[in-house]
């Protein structure tokens, strides 16, 4: 049976699909991020004191490139949880799915994509 009205939120069942999308996403995210945090920890590990002088200038150029590189991403893994993060919460508000530019659903197909966002495709086209 069709209903005329449109959706205003997704329900309990399509948002519990959503949480399971989300909770894998996470359990992911937090390993990668474990994983990035153990490699910056253990960086200082490769002993390179027996190459020659120029050599090692060159090498802890590059480590601290490769350093700050996997900082960066570590940091990016930190915001991409936080906001699945919140996404959960807005599972558990029932407000889910709702663009906050819009107040409309947003499509599923996005969502499933993108778990975290909270515009739809016609706002986030009109930020730019």
């Amino acid at each position: 049976m069709e209903m005329s009205t449109e959706k205003t939120r997704y329900s309990d069942a399509e948002l519990q699909e959503f949480k399971e999308i989300i909770l894998a996403k996470l359990r992911v995210a937090k390993e990668e991020l474990a994983a990035l945090t153990s490699s910056l920890s253990s960086s200082n590990a490769n002993g390179t004191d027996d190459t020659a002088g120029t050599y090692k200038t060159l090498e802890d150029g590059s480590a601290t490139l490769e350093k700050e590189q996997t900082n960066q991403l570590a940091a990016r893994q930190k915001k991409f949880i936080d906001n699945l993060e919140a996404a959960l919460v807005r599972i558990e508000n029932k407000t889910y799915g709702i663009c906050r530019e819009t107040g409309k659903l947003i499509q599923k197909e996005r969502l499933k994509a993108v778990p975290h966002t909270t515009l739809s495709i016609e706002a986030k086209n009109k930020q730019y």
